[in-house]
């Protein structure tokens, strides 16, 4: 087996927080010796390259915690981005909507939310709503001016190239297969070939909890992957709503619900849900990996979670088998919605960490030792907080303890 030099630092991870930290990692010590990790053969191929695009304002995070301070500083440092590397995005705004006296309840609390948070709002009263936006129903919105829309896989391959561009060594079809940590430096192996590093970040998503075990860390979590499904909306509705519009959440579930979006090449989609996957990478529907499934039926936090969860779960699933449930609940807000509106398109799969005890963790979850930063859990919305997070992953590398 031959093996490398030794780096500064090993990154395990080519989605846009593994790409962010190493951005950082390059910030906070010019000149270091970075090789980062990636199985698959390109950058973003799972969550970062099927997610929704959205450039999130951080209205729904509870005031002065670190994920709407994340949100807020992420949000500018993508759209930055783009500018400096020409990347196209959009800052349509969104409108959150709502459509009975409840959501109007929970649409007043979210929008103080947002104020405490000093976040941008217009309120819109049902005449002004259906003025701004004649294809959609409700009694209230709020209107979320800097909320944007960008193409994520196009935000990585541009910091990809920006860190070939700094001597960071980006090696792709590269399954990391051993990790064994010393008191000098990690070595990594990915079947014949070795790597040895003084750290190690792993920011490994869907299998960041199998490369903490593969690194000997003993955790009290899997990652239960959660299927978000998507339709695409024909060309002939492109022009359907200028912007975004989202449901009030319900503040007892952690998903945002079924809504409207904007792509950055002018399409419609609606979505996603939230049902359980049955693989941690397979996105075509009913796609089923046996490792992936078992573990996930043989863990006790999944039936703890679901046992809690019966009735949301019961509605999830019912929505991915009949589209004419899926519809309803678009056609809350957007009534001209028909069945032949909703074409496939591909499934988004979130890597949601959950505790033994069948807890959601909502939280960015690390595990740390001497010469290891594994990012066990990066939550919603990862992609937005992306550069942040990956300064805060970098300053948590290099701190003492």
């Amino acid at each position: 087996m031959s093996v490398a030099m030794i780096y500064d630092v090993c990154i395990i991870g080519g989605g846009i927080v593994g790409l962010a930290t190493a951005m950082a990692v390059l910030e906070k010590r010019p000149g270091a010796s970075v090789v980062l990790l990636e199985k698959e053969p390109g950058l973003a191929v799972h969550q970062t390259g099927h997610n929704s695009g959205v450039i999130h304002a951080g209205i729904y995070y509870a005031p002065g915690s670190l994920k709407a301070r994340l949100c807020r500083e992420g949000a500018d440092a993508i759209k930055a981005f783009c500018r400096e590397k020409s990347v196209p995005y959009e800052q349509c705004g969104k409108l959150v909507v709502a459509t009975n006296e409840l959501e109007h309840r929970r649409l007043k609390d979210l929008a103080e939310r947002a104020k405490i948070n000093n976040i941008d709002i217009e309120w819109l009263d049902r005449n002004t709503l259906k003025q701004r936006e004649p294809m959609v129903e409700g009694v209230a919105a709020i209107f979320v001016r800097a909320t944007g829309i960008v193409d994520y896989k196009a935000v990585c391959v541009a910091m990809g190239a920006q860190l070939a561009a700094q001597g960071v060594e980006i090696e792709l079809n590269t399954q990391v297969s051993a990790i064994h940590e010393t008191s000098d430096l990690v070595e990594i192996a990915a079947g014949e070939r070795q790597w040895r590093a003084r750290q190690l970040i792993a920011c490994a998503g869907l299998q960041s909890d199998r490369i903490a075990k593969l690194a000997g860390l003993k955790i009290d979590h899997q990652i239960i992957p959660f299927r978000g499904e998507y339709f695409r909306l024909p060309p002939s509705r492109n022009g359907l709503v200028r912007h975004l519009i989202y449901p009030v959440p319900d503040p007892s579930l952690p998903f945002l619900g079924i809504h409207v979006t904007k792509m950055i090449d002018g399409s419609l989609t609606v979505g996603p849900n939230a049902v359980l996957g049955m693989a941690r990478e397979g996105y075509p529907k009913f796609s089923i990996n046996i490792r992936d499934l078992s573990e996930c039926l043989s863990f006790p936090g999944l039936w703890r979670l679901l046992w809690k969860n019966a009735g949301a779960s019961v509605h999830e699933f019912r929505d991915s088998l009949w589209r004419t449930n899926y519809l309803e609940a678009c056609r809350k807000y957007c009534p001209s919605l028909t069945l032949e509106d909703l074409q496939p398109m591909e499934a988004g799969i979130r890597a949601q960490a959950v505790m033994r005890d069948g807890r959601l963790e909502h939280d960015f979850l690390f595990l740390k030792t001497g010469r290891m930063l594994h990012v066990c859990n990066a939550p919603s919305p990862a992609a937005t907080s992306s550069i942040p997070i990956g300064r805060d992953i970098a300053d948590r590398c290099f701190s003492a303890g």
